[in-house]
């Protein structure tokens, strides 16, 4: 059994992110609509962080993806904001410490890339990320900044990142 690696999204990775995406989004009972199952980039996650100052990793373990999370540009906005985007992890990679890793890596990444402050969104019932992400200095926002066009997500945060 080999431990887990975080790595960059391959094109053959598109069908099972996208999998293990609509799985746990499912799970989790969050709607279709307004969140990230209805993205239009699910089916290509590869190709849609190929654009300057995104990154989008993976989680593999054995082989088999089990998790992924991405930082990119927050859409629709002008200020220099990344967005931690569409980090979900398979039930087997959760508990284990994974989520604080490719948080790690996510941050890392942004600042590489220059941003001065990482945002996210979340539902108000995923109590466990939010905790995850509160003991990262995420602060809680009044309302959403930039349309990502996910306007389910009914928690806002965002954490000032170091130079």
């Amino acid at each position: 059994m080999n431990a887990p690696i975080i790595r960059l999204i391959q094109k053959a990775d598109n069908p099972h992110i996208a999998r293990i995406i609509r799985s746990v989004l499912e799970d989790f009972n969050v709607p279709k609509v307004g969140t990230a199952y209805a993205d239009a980039a699910l089916d290509c996650m590869f190709e849609t962080y190929q654009s300057p100052r995104a990154a989008y990793f993976v989680l593999e373990e054995n082989g088999s993806i089990i998790g992924g999370g991405g930082i990119a540009q927050l859409a629709n906005y002008e200020g220099n904001v990344c967005e931690l985007q569409k980090m979900y992890f398979l039930p087997e990679a959760r508990g284990r410490g994974l989520g604080t890793k490719m948080i790690d890596t996510c941050l890392r990444e942004a600042q590489k890339f220059g941003f001065e402050q990482c945002y996210l969104e979340t539902m108000d019932y995923m109590h466990e990320a939010q905790k995850l992400y509160r003991k990262y200095g995420f602060q809680y926002l009044e309302g959403p900044m930039g349309d990502t066009g996910h306007h389910a997500c009914g928690v806002n945060m965002i954490l000032t990142l170091q130079p």
